[in-house]
């Protein structure tokens, strides 16, 4: 990591009675883009208001550019935040929207105008814009006005509170790449919260895995996605495939054996084995972009499975299978490549396989 400049220690939030956050630690580099991910309730939302100073810590420190937050107020802080209803002024024109942090620091008005057209540019917005309001906007157009506010008094930290959660599918997709793009133009650090598992994936440097107050998990996206520190983390960021097995510990790692797998046995490498795996009670991870329909000879060391298409499901681009597999409680989920032909049909008996080199050992 480059040096941080967030650096939070032992964090503890208290409302009465309640914990929302037990002694959550974590540290986020300068320039970087960290997601933080969670059920509702997790505490991801509360830890983001914390490092904005819009909620104070019951316990634990946080260092913001090497300076203790305490009792630092949020205006006085080297951090914005874009909220989830954006929280625009709608009696302000975008121009007093966007200056309006400028206005409270006392920025001569020519800079502080500069400075303004320059968001505009950067946001992509005609000039013309500056004389309407947040009410004359699409819903893209008033994000954009939102993202030039919080940026045009050049913060250390960005921070987003699920602010793209009420567009439409596609203009969110296109503000995703457009946000990319400006954390990587601006080298400012971005703390987002969201509930979008795909759009943290796509955006962020690293990801953090919160559940009940706690930190579960810190990593980058492949880490997250391939190397889970355990089931919930599988379970919570994409679909996916969790077989029974027993492990023994050998000289290249482990030695897996499937209840389900004919004479299936083999060797995973120990960067494929969570470094929490417990001796009793494991599952191999099989995420479902890795399995196919095994219509002829098997790949050498493929694992296969014999079962009945339960379901189909055609996204486009992708075409999700569900296959049952007697043994098996939950069905076991493909996605292949969109094809005008299906590969299957409902009802059908097929025989999917997979390479055990791919999947990923961890604790029940």
């Amino acid at each position: 990591m480059t040096s941080p400049i967030i650096d939070a220690s032992g964090i503890v939030k208290d409302y009465g009675a309640a914990r929302a956050l037990h002694g959550v630690s974590l540290q986020i580099g300068t320039g970087e883009f960290v997601a933080l991910v969670g059920p509702s309730g997790c505490g991801k939302t509360t830890l983001l208001k914390i490092l904005a100073g819009f909620e104070e810590p019951t316990d634990g420190r946080l260092e913001i550019q090497g300076v203790d937050m305490r009792g630092v107020p949020a205006a006085s802080r080297p951090t914005r935040m874009v909220f989830q209803k954006l929280a625009l002024f709608p009696h302000k024109t975008v121009a007093e929207n966007i200056g309006f942090s400028l206005k409270l620091q006392k920025v001569e008005k020519g800079q502080a105008d500069s400075r303004i057209r320059a968001m505009l540019d950067l946001m992509h917005l005609k000039p013309d814009y500056l004389e309407r309001y947040p009410a004359q906007l699409s819903g893209g157009e008033q994000q954009r006005v939102a993202l030039a506010r919080a940026l045009v008094s050049q913060p250390g930290v960005l921070l987003l509170d699920e602010p793209m959660s009420a567009l439409d599918a596609k203009l969110k997709k296109s503000l995703q790449a457009e946000l990319k793009k400006l954390h990587r133009e601006l080298g400012t650090s971005f703390v987002l919260v969201t509930h979008d598992l795909e759009e943290a994936m796509m955006l962020a440097d690293r990801i953090c895995v919160m559940r009940s107050g706690h930190v579960v998990q810190v990593g980058t996206p492949t880490d997250i996605y391939y190397r889970p520190a355990n089931m919930f983390v599988a379970g919570f960021i994409g679909e996916t495939n969790f077989l029974p097995v027993t492990a023994t510990a050998s000289s290249v790692g482990m030695d897996v054996v499937s209840p389900l797998v004919a004479a299936g046995k083999t060797s995973i490498a120990p960067e494929h084995v969570s470094p929490s795996l417990s001796a009793n009670g494991t599952a191999l991870l099989v995420r479902p972009e890795t399995i196919r329909f095994v219509k002829g000879d098997a790949a050498p060391g493929e694992w296969l499975l014999d079962g009945q298409v339960e379901e189909y499901f055609i996204k486009g681009a992708s075409t999700q299978y569900r296959i049952r597999i007697r043994g098996l409680d939950a069905a076991v989920i493909m996605d292949l490549p969109g094809s005008i032909v299906l590969p299957a049909v409902v009802g059908e008996a097929v025989r999917i396989g997979f390479d055990p080199a791919q999947a990923f050992l961890l604790s029940e």
